[in-house]
């Protein structure tokens, strides 16, 4: 019998999970991620997993191993939605369950829009997308794609209450 990973909060006491999940990643899904060639995860890492008022989440195997990260990392006038999932684990709808427990913390967390950034032609994110339950609003500028949800749409469609 598969079990489906289980989503669950997490953040630096993870550290050595996630440094090991990047690893694992292909260099093409961490360009998908970041946009940018990425130094050691050691690196980068900590601060992106103690920035203040975020939200991380992971996608943790039987066994325990984090195969996917999901981040809310808050502005001035939102919150940005951001993914990785371990090659070996893509396409099994985990980028999807991801967005949409990130969709739960920040109907919770009382924001107002939840965007994204991704590259265009990124099919993968693109799937991602056709599984909103609420309307994205989509702006292409060159290479980069802003996605954008108004987090009431997300409340009325998955009738939760909002804070």
């Amino acid at each position: 019998m598969r079990r489906e990973p289980r989503i669950t909060p997490t953040g630096l006491g993870d550290l050595a999970r996630h440094v090991a999940m990047h690893r694992r990643c292909s260099p093409q899904s961490v360009w998908s991620r970041y946009h940018r060639a990425m130094a050691d995860p050691r690196t980068y890492l900590p601060t992106l997993l103690s920035r203040p008022g975020s939200v991380h989440l992971a996608a943790r195997d039987t066994i325990g191993r984090v195969v996917a990260v999901g981040h809310l990392l808050p502005d001035r006038t939102g919150v940005e939605a951001a993914l990785l999932v371990e090659d070996s684990w893509q396409g099994r709808g985990l980028g999807t369950r991801l967005l949409r427990h990130l969709g739960h913390h920040a109907l919770t967390g009382g924001w107002e829009t939840l965007y994204g950034f991704f590259l265009a032609g990124d099919e993968r994110i693109d799937t991602i997308l056709r599984h909103v339950p609420a309307p994205v609003g989509r702006r292409e500028d060159g290479g980069a794609v802003t996605v954008s949800i108004q987090v009431h749409d997300l409340a009325d469609r998955l009738s939760v209450r909002r804070p």
